[in-house]
């Protein structure tokens, strides 16, 4: 199969496509879309978003050193984009796509959007000016889950929400299952039926 080669370029897809929020010391509250965002460690456990410096909600995670990163679903798809293609300084967003902001636990600015089924407060720990966008690199001090996916033995139905990803310019849903974590090496059980005892002709009789 023959392949082109293509100058250096960030081809690393999917990606998830969330919804950050964020707001300055004085109360404007504000979401961005981002799709440069990731897991760096898990104990203790830390993420990043990387967002360009002139984006209306970078001065005010660099002001407070908080967000939120809300996971968004296929329902919440148009307000994904909305809020990643417009911006912050021409209007309200949280009114505009009917979404509701809800005071976190830890953070004492960035708010939560209720309308998402997960939620992830982070306070930024470092700043790295990478060149085009700034990395916040982030510890999580809370997470908010909905409970309307949590199952009778306490287990969050996460892949139930319609988690919503972003490919090469394009929104998609997860899609099928495939398999989970580990199941390439799990051994597969024994289909085959046990053998039949062969009878013997004699007949049992209760004791003589």
């Amino acid at each position: 199969m023959a392949k082109q080669t293509w100058k250096p370029g960030n081809m690393l897809y999917p990606l998830p496509a969330v919804m950050v929020s964020a707001a300055d010391r004085e109360g404007n509250q504000n979401i961005i879309t981002v799709a440069w965002t990731g897991t760096v460690c898990t104990n203790p456990p830390m993420l990043y978003i990387s967002v360009r410096p002139e984006r209306y909600s970078y001065r005010m995670i660099r002001e407070t050193k908080e967000f939120v990163v809300n996971l968004t679903t296929e329902k919440l798809a148009r307000a994904t984009d909305w809020c990643g293609v417009k911006s912050g300084r021409d209007g309200d967003k949280w009114k505009e796509m009917k979404l509701t902001p809800e005071k976190a636990k830890k953070l004492q600015y960035a708010p939560l959007i209720k309308e998402s089924p997960v939620n992830i407060e982070c306070r930024v720990v470092e700043i790295k000016e990478l060149g085009s966008h700034h990395m916040f690199l982030a510890e999580v001090v809370a997470v908010h889950v909905d409970e309307a996916y949590m199952k009778e033995n306490g287990k969050f139905e996460l892949n139930d929400t319609g988690l919503l990803a972003y490919s090469h310019g394009t929104y998609l849903g997860l899609g099928r299952k495939i398999g989970t974590f580990g199941y390439s090496v799990v051994k597969k059980k024994k289909t085959g039926r046990p053998e039949k005892r062969k009878n013997s002709g004699k007949v049992k009789t209760k004791g003589r």
